[in-house]
């Protein structure tokens, strides 16, 4: 796990949420089937599988990683869109956003682990 991701304030990493101080709030995001819905109609050019892609290789823009994070805090019961995310205090700034926003995607399309007793 990336130390740099905060999972504290009830962000659950095991249902594929994972928390973003913003504003001076920790706030659990997580990508619901709902609020991958509304991402993938947001977005502009490609699919899910594209914004996965291009977060793996390093080549996402501001604004994916800003529809990314407004689609995880929707999915985490929060109002905040993506234009006042744009303007928010950002704990750790663009790089932790960043940081937050890649592991929202990978705790959401990761397989779940397999408990055994």
């Amino acid at each position: 796990m990336d130390p740099h991701v905060q999972t504290g304030s009830g962000a659950n990493p095991h249902t594929g949420e994972v928390a973003l101080g913003i504003n001076g709030q920790m706030l659990p995001l997580k990508l619901t089937l709902g609020a991958l819905a509304g991402l993938e109609a947001e977005l502009r050019t490609g699919s899910l599988i594209d914004l996965v892609s291009r977060f793996e290789n390093g080549r996402f823009s501001a604004s994916d990683m800003l529809a990314l994070l407004a689609a995880g805090l929707r999915g985490g019961g929060h109002t905040l869109s993506a234009a006042d995310l744009a303007t928010a205090d950002i704990e750790g700034g663009p790089m932790q956003a960043a940081r937050v926003a890649a592991q929202l995607l990978a705790r959401s399309f990761a397989l779940p682990e397999l408990v055994t007793p």
